[in-house]
């Protein structure tokens, strides 16, 4: 059996510009990296601003096993599918970050035969996107700590610095820090942390802003410190808005690829679903709706997380809302949730399978709240047999939504005709009755205490002093209305791991709440969730290497 890069190493990949042309772009509308990817330009945007939105499917996920379930590879399945029905769509998705991709999940370009290409380059530096997140990030951190050094003229305290340093790579040895060693010249000692490029406040500032000038103000915003006097302290008091947004200026435009079956995608962006808010970038969303008929996005994680955050911040702060939602699921994730180990979810095991299914009941519970007509797909593995999608498409029918097997891994496009015409008749329906989980003039603990107990099963909420504290500063400084984006486990409806299926009786525990003023939301941080994370023990690095000829091996 041929691995994801071996499939992606033999496609035949279209010029860029032939691409562009299934878009209605010129090769004046972009700027090529290399023969197969560009950046699309802002007169391109300009361009299409007048045409009608398209019809938006949201993909999301049933909480996945430690490897995934598959939901980018069911996402570009289904719009290779759609263009096969003949379905003039875009597919809109995330940037890999390097995290996952050297840690335990390899590469985040699909599977089989339904992969974003060139994979590699993907999964890599494409055209270098979080490079610019990342400078700009870091220049904002060595800009607050020369301030300090050459007089600090905004009386900065330095034990509330709260910008962190960044890496798009897990190194939990960099979480906690000490900085300013050494002689005097060589900064003003203290405290300091690193979080992972796509858990950052810059990284979330990009994917929601709108244009230039949004981005610049988004940035200003950015809380850095607090003063001696307990006053919020920003980049803009830095000035150092200018020079972070000329780092980013390439960055915030939407990046075009293809797909295995050479139609268009957009990746663009990319902040983690179990830290930040999951999707892919507002400019990138809102420019596939004007380029195509249908637009097929995703959010990163489970439902719980992902979804969550794409319907009450992306598309509250975007004015956007979904036709359909896809829920992905797969046999062994469901087994997984029944308390099978990963090495035994290969073999069949029907009784598990339904004692864990009830995690699929409560995420088609929780996106049917935003009255949104749900297509729940099985996500088919070649271990999975007959009895298991059986009892699969059973309780997804009693549950009254559309039901269709993906097959999309080992057919690309082709196996995913069905679900593409489950998610046509859904679109149909569409949301004309959408809303949001909850409504901004709320508090922020009413909102923290609604998803908790909404959409996680929560009994409630409890909060260590140092998050009580934070709520009532920020409820003091303004920010009240915003939305809030939960930072917790992915592998359980709660913020305990161990947790799995549909797990009752339990509190959500609130560590630590800050707000990403310039994103426009309060971050809540549950239970042990890590803004830098660490690697396994046997991380994916230890597997990839490249030959001489060029040719890269265990990517995925």
């Amino acid at each position: 059996m041929k691995t994801d890069i071996q499939i992606a190493q033999e496609a035949t990949m279209l010029d860029i510009r032939k691409i562009a042309e299934k878009i209605g772009a010129t090769e004046d509308d972009i700027e090529m990296y290399g023969k197969s990817m560009a950046k699309l330009s802002d007169e391109f945007i300009g361009k299409l601003a007048d045409k009608e939105n398209g019809k938006l499917v949201l993909v999301t996920a049933i909480n996945p096993t430690p490897a995934g379930e598959g939901k980018t590879t069911v996402t570009l399945g289904l719009g290779d599918a759609m263009r096969k029905l003949d379905v003039n769509s875009v597919v809109a998705i995330r940037e890999p970050s390097l995290g996952p991709c050297f840690g335990i999940k390899g590469g985040a370009a699909g599977g089989g035969y339904a992969q974003a290409v060139p994979m590699d380059k993907l999964n890599l530096h494409f055209t270098g996107d979080f490079h610019a997140i990342t400078s700009a990030n870091n220049l904002l951190c060595a800009m607050l700590d020369n301030h300090l050094l050459q007089g600090n003229e905004l009386r900065i305290d330095p034990k509330r610095v709260v910008i962190k340093r960044c890496l798009d790579m897990n190194d939990r040895a960099l979480r906690n820090i000490t900085v300013g060693l050494g002689k005097r010249l060589d900064g003003v000692v203290r405290e300091d942390h690193f979080c992972i490029t796509v858990a950052t406040e810059v990284m979330a500032i990009l994917c929601l802003a709108e244009n230039l000038e949004d981005l610049k103000a988004r940035l200003g915003k950015i809380i850095v410190a607090y003063n001696y006097d307990n006053e919020p302290v920003t980049a803009e008091q830095l000035k150092a808005v200018g020079a972070m947004t000329v780092l980013l200026k390439d960055a915030i435009r939407p990046n075009l690829i293809q797909s295995l079956e050479n139609n268009p995608v957009f990746v663009h962006g990319g902040p983690f679903a179990n830290i930040a808010h999951g999707c892919n970038s507002v400019r990138a969303t809102k420019l596939a709706l004007k380029a195509a008929d249908l637009v097929i996005t995703e959010a990163g994680f489970g439902a719980d997380l992902g979804a969550e955050k794409f319907l009450d911040i992306k598309c509250r702060m975007a004015g956007i809302k979904p036709d359909a939602v896809v829920l992905v699921a797969t046999a062994r994730a469901m087994k997984y949730n029944g308390g099978i180990p990963k090495d035994e979810l290969n073999k069949e095991n029907v009784e598990a399978l339904k004692k864990g299914i009830v995690n699929l009941g409560k995420h088609i519970e929780n996106l049917k709240k935003y009255n949104v007509p749900v297509v729940v797909t099985i996500n088919k593995f070649v271990a999975d047999t007959d009895a298991e999608v059986a009892a699969i498409k059973e309780f997804v029918e009693d549950k009254g939504c559309r039901f269709a097997i993906s097959e999309v891994w080992e057919k690309g496009g082709e196996g995913g005709i069905e679900l593409a015409k489950q998610v046509l008749d859904a679109v149909e329906e569409g949301s004309p009755n959408f809303k949001f989980l909850y409504e901004d003039s709320l508090s922020l603990k009413e909102k923290i205490e609604t998803i908790s107990k909404e959409i996680y099963g929560a009994d409630g909420v409890e909060y260590s002093p140092e998050a009580n504290n934070a709520l009532k500063k920020l409820e003091a400084l303004g920010f009240s209305n915003v939305p809030v984006c939960m930072a917790k486990t992915q592998y359980s409806l709660s913020d305990d791991q161990k947790l799995l299926g549909r797990p009752t009786g339990f509190k959500v525990n609130i560590r630590e709440v800050y707000v990403s003023a310039g994103a426009g939301f309060v971050v809540a941080i549950a239970g042990q969730i890590m803004t830098m994370p660490g690697l396994p023990k046997s991380p994916a690095a230890e597997r990839i290497d490249v030959y001489e000829s060029g040719e890269i091996v265990g990517l995925f």
